[in-house]
């Protein structure tokens, strides 16, 4: 199973977009559109709270294999921008440039259009992306010209995506929640991916950062009951013994995790963080859909204390934050800063 966020500025298609490449499923602060009509089975969460909630792209983006980034012809926009520096900083390799709404717009104009990404993506994750154009106006005479290439393109990375998933299928399991509800005679069920392993029906499994046992009960994909499934499923996981206060979007079904609430950490600084990272700064930090307020207290680079790490600058953030955070040490945190205008401003992984 392929995963696919559709990203981009609020009047960009990109929901449009998503309600024709599947049907609607779960909808909250992201939508969930299915297309099980294939061998290969895809899932597209649409960012739809964003560019007001930052934690919507987030939430898309960490529960994705590959992305789609809608750009209109009619020229970039802070949030297209922001979309950027988020997936450079996350490091998605793989993804579509979509320039929708193509009906609004001329063949010369478009392909113009083109040439300028390609140089504003240059030196970025997305250097690499293939960009098609296609017309997302449903009313149009030539409504959804050009999907067909999308797809094409779709299809193509599904299949890189999907030989990766199988290699990971027998590592530990792990389970990331974004959605969760009480069901009549079942109990507990939660909703998300599986980022790695396989799960079984009555296993036991750990959950974090609560850090207690559950039982999975029973596992659908697809709303099809199974007995097990492996890396990039999305299920729907009945769970015993717990109850539902004791859930939070972003919680882990794992064997192990590591937890806490301060950080020491490797952190790189985006090339286009106007503000840089300075000492006392409170930045909004993100694992996963876990999400906490942290406060730098202390900065250094090479040994030697700094006030300051400039955009494009790599050093050792030492954090204090407020909740318990569930991670592994292959995790990449992303950090934004509210005080700016690209939000997004650096990574890092725990040392």
């Amino acid at each position: 199973m392929t995963n696919i966020a559709i990203i981009g500025d609020e009047k960009s298609g990109r929901t449009s977009l998503g309600s024709k490449l599947g049907k609607k499923g779960t909808d909250s602060d992201i939508t969930l559109f299915n297309d099980d009509r294939h061998e290969q089975k895809y899932v597209y969460v649409d960012a739809k709270s964003y560019p007001k909630s930052m934690k919507s792209i987030v939430a898309a983006l960490n529960l994705s294999d590959m992305a789609i980034l809608c750009v209109t012809p009619n020229g970039l926009t802070p949030a297209v921008g922001e979309c950027i520096v988020a997936l450079d900083l996350l490091q998605f390799k793989r993804g579509v440039i979509a320039i929708t709404k193509s009906d609004t717009s001329y063949a010369l104009e478009i392909e113009a259009f083109k040439e300028k990404l390609k140089k504003i993506t240059v030196g970025t994750v997305l250097e690499s992306w293939e960009i098609v154009s296609l017309n997302t106006n449903k009313d149009a005479p030539n409504a959804f010209e050009g999907i067909d290439d999308l797809k094409d393109r779709i299809h193509a990375l599904g299949d890189e995506i999907e030989k990766e998933q199988k290699t990971k299928d027998s590592l530990p399991p792990r389970v990331v929640i974004d959605h969760f509800f009480n069901v009549t005679g079942i109990g507990i069920v939660i909703l998300g991916k599986v980022l790695q392993g396989t799960i079984r029906t009555h296993d036991k499994i750990g959950l974090y950062p609560a850090d207690k046992k559950v039982d999975i009960r029973s596992i659908q994909t697809h709303d099809i009951d199974v007995k097990e499934t492996g890396t990039g499923s999305r299920v729907g996981v009945g769970l015993k013994g717990l109850l539902e206060r004791e859930l939070e979007r972003g919680f882990l079904l794992s064997d192990s995790e590591l937890m806490s609430s301060d950080f020491e950490m490797e952190c790189a600084v985006s090339k286009f963080a106007k503000g840089g990272v300075k000492s006392d700064d409170v930045l909004h930090l993100f694992v996963g859909l876990q999400s906490d307020p942290v406060r730098v207290k202390k900065i250094t680079v090479g040994g030697t204390e700094k006030e300051m790490l400039s955009a494009g600058e790599t050093g050792i953030l030492k954090l204090e934050g407020g909740k318990r955070i569930a991670y592994s040490k292959d995790d990449l945190f992303l950090f934004a800063s509210l005080a700016e205008n690209q939000r997004f401003t650096a990574t890092g992984k725990v040392v």
